[in-house]
């Protein structure tokens, strides 16, 4: 597991100080100064700030907000990348605006020596390169912020591609993680409204997402278990794993010479068959999203080659969505009614697809949600978009303040990024049409006779465990009341501004008091006449006036630069 902890003072050890100089550099130069004051972070504002000359300043300042944020996390790197990938698609926790942006993160840099990677194979294998394989490439077919991808072949004459980790990238993950809580915390402590939301909760989360991205072999596992999924599916192909190559940090996969989904005048050019092609990826996709409840969270062209025959290829495994039964019932019903402009029923469904922590008003959530489906619904076929439809009923979520969960955003997503790509095949595609046979299997099999029967066995289960545990929880209860150790906790939110300027207050007049006691000591001493002098005054009393005149410095530097007398 990634070694992660709060750490009280930030800058205790080289290894934070010096890459908190960097995050604060960075947030100074996209425009984030304020936030660094909020936070109260003035012990490291010198370490951080930079002088940035006005022509940068003024193209930053045209920038939007969510644009700084992206290009800030691109700049600092890995952990940063990927939080913003992730907070992607998360609109549960973001703003849209801020959603869409970040959905733009780059994951490229520059490529890690070969000497290096020769030295992680090494060290996962036990064998270098060249004695594992009968041939590997040293330059990199590419290369992201976690790992870089290079072509080897096998002693049996297979072409793979290895994927390994950079050096030192955990180490440098498990010290921005810890920076980052401890962000999260003062944003609790400062930021109104933060102290709900939780952002601690969030990096913690973060974290556990992050371990899994970081071991190659969770990626495996995915790649395994969609391979199982299409087992029978002769149109649709799943890359092959070595698993003898495959460690934490290494991952060896068929190599897969295709055409990209993308490259239409080439695919035209071969004589593939794109609506074959089109048919194909879409039913593949919603298969996997309504009928395995597992499914490529990132369908985008660069990971969708094309094979002879017409064969789609799903590659790079990372993010994957996964959907209960449960919750493709309620997205199904959701569906339904936005297509047939039943607001009421719409909203119900909206309900049960969403957390919250208040019920909206139903009135004005049936009405925004008619509205949206009169502007884009009531379109001929090939100006229907629904992608654009469902970015809108997203809005309209986080403006009802209905959380949507995460892999029903990845679902939500994933369909409106297999829209645009069909579209490119076939401009007349309509993915509402492809997607009704699914909807429908699923909708009239929540009333078959097995469905009700285990749904009946299921509830009956409950019924009986609930009725089974009262008697004892309740006989506990009065136990605790009899012996006097129930006990009511109260959790105070809101007062951590109050207490922290309680605490500077306090701190100053103790210093000031300090401050004062050391002029009239000083005073004292130089009065008294008492050797060794300097020019006829005690060298012990002036150097309490130095000491003096530097502390009440330091006092009015600070108050000034809070911005209060």
């Amino acid at each position: 597991m990634l070694n992660i902890g709060k750490i009280g003072v930030i800058g205790r050890t080289y290894r934070h100080l010096n890459r908190y100089r960097k995050i604060l550099r960075v947030l100074f130069r996209y425009g984030f100064g304020d936030l660094v004051d909020t936070l109260k972070i003035e012990q490291y504002l010198e370490i951080g700030l930079q002088v940035i000359s006005r022509k940068r300043r003024e193209k930053i300042e045209k920038l939007s907000r969510p644009e700084r944020v992206r290009m800030a996390l691109e700049e600092l790197g890995p952990t940063f990348i990927k939080l913003g990938q992730i907070l992607s698609t998360r609109p549960d926790l973001i703003p849209v605006a801020y959603v869409e942006e970040l959905s733009k993160l780059q994951d490229q840099t520059s490529p890690v020596p070969y000497g290096e990677i020769r030295e992680i194979v090494r060290a996962e294998t036990g064998k270098f390169p060249e004695d594992l394989f009968a041939s590997f490439e040293p330059v990199p077919l590419a290369a992201a912020s976690i790992g870089q991808v290079h072509r080897a072949t096998l002693e049996g004459g297979e072409n793979v591609v290895v994927k390994i980790q950079r050096p030192g990238i955990r180490k440098l993950i498990e010290v921005d993680l810890e920076i980052m809580l401890h962000l999260a915390g003062l944003m609790e402590r400062h930021l109104e409204g933060f102290e709900i939301q939780r952002p601690t909760r969030i990096v913690e989360e973060f974290a556990r997402t992050l371990e899994k991205e970081i071991d190659y072999r969770v990626e495996a596992a995915h790649m395994a278990r969609f391979s199982r999924q299409f087992a029978d599916d002769d149109s649709i192909y799943v890359p092959g794993i070595f698993e003898e190559l495959t460690t934490r940090r290494m991952l060896t996969t068929e190599f897969i010479d295709g055409i990209k989904a993308s490259r239409i005048d080439t695919l035209r050019e071969r004589g593939y068959d794109l609506t074959k092609i089109m048919q194909r990826g879409v039913d593949a996709v919603m298969k996997q999203v309504f009928v395995h409840g597992f499914f490529h969270a990132d369908p985008h062209p660069g990971n969708i080659l094309i094979l002879p025959e017409n064969v789609v290829c799903f590659i790079d495994f990372g993010m994957m969505g996964r959907i209960t039964g449960r919750e493709r019932e309620d997205f199904s019903d959701f569906l339904v009614q936005v297509v047939r402009g039943d607001e009421r029923k719409a909203a119900d469904a909206a309900m049960r697809l969403s957390h919250y922590d208040r019920e909206p008003d139903r009135e004005r959530l049936e009405r925004d949600l008619l509205e949206a489906m009169e502007t884009h619904l009531y379109h001929p076929v090939e100006k229907l978009r629904i992608g654009k439809l469902l970015q809108r009923l997203l809005e309209i979520f986080t403006r009802h303040s209905l959380s949507l969960k995460p892999d029903l955003f990845l679902t939500m997503k994933a369909l409106a990024t297999l829209e645009g790509l069909a579209r490119t095949l076939d401009p007349d595609f309509n993915i509402m049409e492809h997607a009704r046979p699914f909807v429908r299997r699923i909708r009239s099999g929540r009333f078959s006779p097995g469905h009700v029967a285990d749904d009946v066995l299921e509830t009956g289960a409950e019924l009986y465990t609930l009725i089974k545990e009262v008697p004892s929880e309740l006989r506990a209860i009065l136990k605790q009341a009899k012996e006097g150790k129930i006990r009511i906790e109260f959790e105070h939110m809101g007062l951590e501004p109050v207490l922290f300027t309680h605490d500077r207050t306090s701190n100053r007049i103790a210093f000031a008091i300090v401050l004062a006691a050391l002029i009239i000591g000083s005073s004292l001493i130089a009065l008294s006449d008492i050797p060794p002098k300097w020019h006829d005054i005690p060298i012990i009393g002036l150097a309490g006036f130095i000491i003096a005149g530097v502390m009440g410095f330091w006092l009015l530097l600070s108050i000034l630069r809070r911005g209060r007398m």
